[in-house]
């Protein structure tokens, strides 16, 4: 509940306060031109790093490795972008961490510390984790039933 809170209800109230106090300084129409660099900046910068995150997880698939920290950061990606696009300094500033190479391999490298990667069929893993396809076997016959027309015929005769 408190991180909804937080989310939903405290930022909403602290980014208003900071546009309000932003424009009270600088004036409204400015205020509204760095709102809208801010946005334009975020989106070029998000292009740049998404395409280079997803050419290293395309070089990482192609060699047979897992891209467990590019699709990591391609969420990181897509959040700092979705906060840059949102009106307000804070969400700015957090989008910027997310979408910054250096501040984002710095908050990746804590996560993924808590975070175990594991491959299918990887040794070490239990026998309950390695699944084949799921097959059942059985034999199978085509019914010769009644169309549905024939039925509703035949049930008018009666």
């Amino acid at each position: 509940m408190r991180p909804l809170l937080l989310l939903f209800i405290v930022l909403p109230v602290l980014e208003m306060w900071v546009l309000i106090t932003v424009g009270r300084e600088i004036g409204a129409l400015p205020t509204i031109g760095l709102v809208f660099l801010t946005a334009i900046v975020g989106v070029t910068l998000l292009r740049r790093q998404g395409l280079s995150t997803l050419m290293r997880a395309q070089e990482k698939m192609r060699t047979g490795d897992i891209p467990a920290q590019e699709m990591v950061e391609g969420i990181f990606l897509a959040v700092g972008g979705a906060l840059l696009l949102t009106p307000g300094f804070i969400t700015d500033a957090l989008g910027f961490a997310c979408l910054i190479p250096g501040l984002r391999h710095l908050l990746l490298g804590r996560l993924l510390r808590h975070v175990t990667i594991l491959r299918p069929g990887a040794p070490g893993q239990s026998d309950s984790t390695k699944r084949g396809p799921d097959i059942i076997e059985g034999e199978f016959s085509r019914d010769q039933r009644k169309s549905v027309d024939q039925v509703k015929h035949k049930n008018r005769k009666d």
